[in-house]
């Protein structure tokens, strides 16, 4: 048995409840994708891309026949998603980088900006909450929207470079804690409730960083102008 098959068929068993170990793995790399994001390098892509596509596997349980049969369309479908605006990020760091060490300096977003991702969430789930229903996800399935919705707004944020996506993180999160729980995806709840705490922690991060990279922005620019203030 290769590594692969291992890691695909390996199970964890707690009491009555079995967890599998991709579940586990790709929420290790999923954490690791954020410190990653938090600390703005580009490599924290990559890193989620391989977690995406663990978890993709796992909350279509029915479709891999995992020993639990439950089938989050939302989660599933935000793994798809990530992928896709995973390489956007990671193409975007990168043209951004340059030759300085980290990816992005962090901005606030317009207000404009702001009123786009409040709509966004609210209309998206509305929106996808019956096209969910239809194809059989779990109840609640505006949870599950709201999820998938939530995380495709904050990955958009993190590509953009905006502080406030660390807050969507939040509100997933918020969400997403019971919503696991009651569909039996432990080690993701558990996650879930760690990664609230962890996107509380990058929000403040990045908010210091964009006041300190302001602040030093607004001296140069002090700087420049002096000369012809005396001339």
């Amino acid at each position: 048995m290769n590594i692969i098959t291992w890691l695909f068929d390996a199970q964890l068993h707690i009491g009555s409840q079995t967890i599998l170990w991709r579940e586990i793995v790709g929420n290790v790399f999923g954490l690791i994708c954020a410190i990653g994001g938090m600390r703005r390098k580009s490599w924290a892509w990559p890193v989620g891309i391989i977690g995406n596509l663990l978890l993709l596997t796992v909350f279509l349980g029915a479709v891999f026949h995992t020993p639990n049969p439950t089938n989050l369309l939302g989660q599933a479908g935000r793994q798809i998603m990530f992928l896709i605006v995973a390489v956007y990020g990671w193409i975007r760091w990168h043209q951004n980088r340059g030759g300085q060490a980290t990816a992005i300096s962090p901005r606030w977003a317009t207000g404009k900006q702001r009123i786009f991702l409040v709509v966004a969430l609210i209309g998206g789930t509305a929106i996808l909450t019956p096209v969910f229903r239809a194809l059989g996800s779990f109840e609640p399935v505006w949870a599950d929207a709201w999820i998938f919705m939530g995380s495709l707004l904050a990955t958009y944020g993190m590509a953009r470079g905006w502080v406030e996506f660390w807050l969507i993180w939040v509100a997933v999160d918020a969400v997403g804690v019971p919503l696991l729980v009651s569909a039996g995806y432990y080690a993701s709840a558990f996650m879930y409730l760690f990664y609230g705490a962890f996107t509380l922690i990058g929000f403040f991060v990045w908010w210091r960083i964009n006041r300190v990279e302001t602040a030093a922005r607004a001296l140069l620019d002090t700087d420049s102008a002096m000369p012809v203030l005396r001339g």
